[in-house]
């Protein structure tokens, strides 16, 4: 099992293997001029009335605000049912109540199940474009060093040369 990827298996992943044929040096040099990442948050106005919808419900459900105007309602409910004794349209055990808040949850959750998904989506996109700039950075980060490793051995041979010509005269 190898550890490591070559620098053309590497830039191919970058760029989806379009570039089956070139060697690394071309598709380095393709990669400086090529830009990998992307906009990946979808405009709203891409998404149907029905993923808007879901989307703003989702932010209200998941508020403080949805929270105490629901416990307001529910203790609202109770207090007036209990207090209008046998006129009261729930009497204990808020059989009615109970339904309502069933068909509350049962249509909630698919709502925020939705929004959740396609967050999901995004996310999965983002994490996909992260990598490929990462790879990106991590190709053309390796070819800097290998030039710069080239110059560091050219100089020194350089040095050498110098100090055996100096040794000589």
């Amino acid at each position: 099992m190898r550890d490591k990827v070559t620098r053309e298996e590497l830039a191919q992943i970058i760029l989806d293997e379009e570039l089956l044929t070139n060697d690394a040096a071309e598709i380095i040099e393709i990669l400086k001029d090529t830009k990998v990442s992307k906009e990946v948050n979808t405009k709203r106005t891409s998404m149907t009335f029905g993923q808007r919808l879901a989307d703003r419900i989702t932010l209200f459900a998941g508020s403080w605000k949805f929270i105490i105007i629901f416990l307001a309602t529910l203790l609202g409910w109770i207090v007036f049912n209990q207090l209008t004794g046998n006129h009261s349209f729930d009497p204990y055990p808020f059989i009615l109540l109970n339904l309502v808040l069933s068909c509350v949850a049962a249509i909630q959750a698919p709502v925020i199940l939705m929004s959740q998904n396609r967050q999901a989506e995004r996310d999965r996109k983002t994490a996909e474009n992260d990598f490929k700039v990462n790879l990106k950075s991590e190709i053309l980060s390796e070819d800097i060093h290998d030039k710069l490793d080239k110059i560091l051995m050219q100089q020194a041979d350089m040095q050498k040369r110098m100090d055996n010509l100096e040794k000589k005269y």
